[in-house]
C-alpha cells in the first residue's frame, strides 16, 4: 500500500495514464471475483483496488476501468438519461481514462477532448481560454480539474460560455461538506506546501459547501444529486460509491 501511495505521489499523472494500459489485464485476472462490480464494464472482482494520495481509501478503484466512486457515480447518472441514445455534441475537458473509449465508441455522440497535458486529449488548451465558439456544446464534463486551476471563476465562465443553452455540464471536485467555505491560498507555491494545506500537490484549493454557489454565480442553475438519489443501498455497496459524493448537475438556462 506504502509502494501505491508512493508512486501516485511521485511519478507524473500522463505517464500513470500510459503505464496502467499494460498493467490492468493483471491485476484484473488476479483480483477477479463477486464481491464488488464496475457498472461500467459489468466485471466483478473479490476487491477493488486502494487510492489515495495522502489517505488511502479501501476497495476503491476498479481493476478493469480503473474507476474511482465518483467515476461510477457519473455512469449510473448517465444511464439515467439520454446520453447513450440521443445525438450530442461532447466536450470532455482532462478526459478520464474509464470513459474516454467508451464515449469515444459511441455512434451518437460528437465527441471532442481537450486539455494542456493529457495524453488522451484532441485539442491543447488552457480551460481559462478555450479555443471554442460560443454555444457549441449539449454536454460537457470538466471532473477534478477546478482545483488545480487558479482563476477557477474564469474557468467556469468559459466552460458557461461554450454550453449550449438547454445544455448540461458535470463538474465534480474533490470537496469537504464539513467545510461552508472553500480555502485557498495562492501565496502557497510549493508541491509540499500544497500537498499539506489541500491534500495533494498540485491542487490550489479545498471546495466547501459554497462550491455549487460559485456555479450559480456564473450563470449555472445547478442540481446537486448524491449516491442515494441515484442507486438503492445495496447498489451503493456493490458498486462502492461514495455516499457523500455530490455529482453536480449544471445547467445553461436559455
Amino acid at each position: 500500500m506504502k509502494l501505491f501511495k508512493t508512486i501516485l505521489n511521485t511519478i507524473p499523472r500522463p505517464l500513470l495514464i500510459k503505464a496502467s494500459y499494460w498493467a490492468r489485464p493483471f491485476v484484473s485476472f488476479y483480483l477477479r471475483g463477486n464481491t464488488y462490480t464496475d457498472p461500467i464494464d459489468g466485471k466483478s472482482f473479490r476487491k477493488f483496488l486502494p487510492y489515495g494520495y495522502e489517505v488511502q481509501r479501501e476497495n476503491v478503484l476498479a481493476p478493469g476501468t480503473l474507476s474511482l466512486e465518483r467515476h461510477r457515480l457519473l455512469w449510473l447518472y448517465l444511464q439515467s438519461t439520454d446520453f447513450f441514445t440521443n445525438s450530442k455534441k461532447v466536450l470532455h475537458v482532462a478526459p478520464e481514462q474509464c470513459f474516454y473509449k467508451l464515449f469515444r465508441a459511441q455512434n451518437n455522440l460528437e465527441y471532442l477532448t481537450t486539455d494542456l497535458y493529457s495524453p488522451l486529449a484532441d485539442v491543447r488548451a488552457d480551460i481559462c481560454d478555450l479555443p471554442f465558439e460560443n454555444d457549441s456544446y449539449d454536454i460537457i464534463f470538466c471532473n477534478h480539474v477546478l482545483e488545480h486551476i487558479i482563476d477557477d471563476q474564469k474557468a467556469m465562465q468559459e466552460l458557461y460560455r461554450v454550453l449550449k443553452p438547454g445544455g448540461k455540464g458535470i463538474f465534480q471536485i474533490p470537496q469537504e461538506l464539513n467545510r461552508g467555505t472553500t480555502y485557498e491560498d495562492f501565496s502557497i507555491t510549493s508541491p509540499e506546501k500544497r500537498k499539506m494545506h489541500f491534500g495533494q500537490y498540485d491542487h490550489v484549493r479545498i471546495y466547501g459547501k459554497d462550491y455549487f454557489d460559485k456555479l450559480r454565480n456564473v450563470g449555472f442553475k445547478v442540481e446537486e444529486l448524491n449516491a442515494h438519489d441515484i442507486a438503492n443501498t445495496t447498489e451503493v455497496e456493490k458498486y462502492r460509491l461514495s455516499a457523500t459524493e455530490i455529482l453536480p448537475i449544471c445547467r445553461k438556462i436559455d
